[in-house]
């Protein structure tokens, strides 16, 4: 069983985010600010945190930075109504891995935390599997039907990331940003070089393919058929 920590100094959104997860099959814990939230994190093993920004004692971006600090990695959804653009940047520039604006839809709040949850379990094991393709992180290989081969890292890269949230659309800037850094001088036409690579390499497999959004990015498609056990 997951494990949820909820750290929200509101006791009716954290009652309410509580009955949603726990019925969802988490365990969950509350805390009531951002100190009482890092004292748990020292005694308590926790999967995934959601987390509030506008909290006593300790607010979600500093709390956020401070675990970050660290080499905590725990996924962080932020869940706050501060809604503006650069309150979402902040939050992101601090470590969050996704943040929702209040009030939420139960039903995305559940799909957010299962894709997270998700990403870091293929983080911590380093590997992705599509059917009988597996991506090894750490030698930038592809495996398949025994035969590895290398990628080029941004290659590789960009192709574990889109991989890692099938159906999921990714910004040029947010892949640029992602993999290719925010200070990097590369231009997005970068990123549609490196897709075309990809689709060339990867034409005939019939586990996956890369489709292109027009006017916005791209998005993985896993062929659901093909990766059957």
């Amino acid at each position: 069983m997951f494990e949820i920590l909820v750290a929200e100094d509101n006791k009716n959104s954290a009652k309410l985010m509580k009955i949603i997860l726990t019925h969802a099959g988490y365990k969950v814990h509350l805390a009531e600010n951002g100190k009482q939230a890092l004292e748990m994190l020292d005694k308590t093993h926790i999967d995934l945190i959601v987390l509030d920004v506008m909290m006593p004692e300790i607010d979600g971006f500093t709390f956020t930075r401070t675990i970050r600090d660290s080499g905590n990695n725990t996924p962080i959804i932020m869940v706050t109504a501060k809604y503006q653009s650069v309150d979402k940047r902040e939050g992101f520039l601090a470590g969050a891995d996704d943040y929702m604006v209040k009030p939420i839809d139960d039903e995305e709040f559940l799909l957010r935390i299962r894709a997270l949850l998700r990403r870091s379990k293929i983080i911590s094991e380093q590997q992705l599997k599509i059917g009988d393709v597996v991506f090894d992180y750490n030698s930038l290989s592809v495996i398949k039907n025994n035969e590895r081969f290398i990628l080029p890292q941004k290659e590789f890269y960009l192709i574990y990331t889109l991989l890692s949230s099938p159906e999921k659309v990714f910004t040029r800037l947010q892949l640029m940003d992602s993999i290719w850094g925010m200070d990097s001088e590369s231009t997005d036409v970068t990123v549609n070089v490196h897709i075309n690579r990809l689709r060339k390499r990867f034409e005939g497999w019939d586990e996956f393919k890369i489709v292109a959004i027009r006017g916005i990015g791209y998005m993985a498609v896993i062929n659901d058929e093909k990766t059957k056990n």
